[in-house]
């Protein structure tokens, strides 16, 4: 059990004894996006018009992922947009869309 322990301190204290010498280069880590900033990269290049970063953007979290942020993206601004508006978001909802009122 102790060799386990000292296998992961080694691995997370570079430059102890038996880990990775202290002045060597750690590997590139790859940025991790989180859902919301996908969401936003992606919604923000749809609404350019922009397919090669809305799919870099798709690329960065699941297609579940995505679509939660996306949804909770929409649900922000049209919150938003319909405070600002002093009306409903019901009613701001289908007058983006182009819906008659209900």
């Amino acid at each position: 059990m102790t060799e386990i322990f000292g296998a992961l301190r080694r691995a997370v204290a570079p430059g102890r004894r038996g880990g990775r010498p202290a002045g060597s280069a750690p590997a590139p880590v790859r940025r991790q996006h989180n859902l919301f900033e996908a969401a936003a990269a992606f919604v923000a290049a749809s609404a350019e018009d922009d397919e090669e970063r809305m799919d870099e953007a798709s690329g960065w979290v699941s297609p579940e992922q995505l679509s939660f942020g996306v949804s909770e993206l929409a649900c922000r601004a049209l919150i938003a947009l319909a405070r600002e508006r002093g009306e409903s978001p019901q009613t701001v909802a289908r007058e983006l869309l182009g819906l008659s009122h209900a």
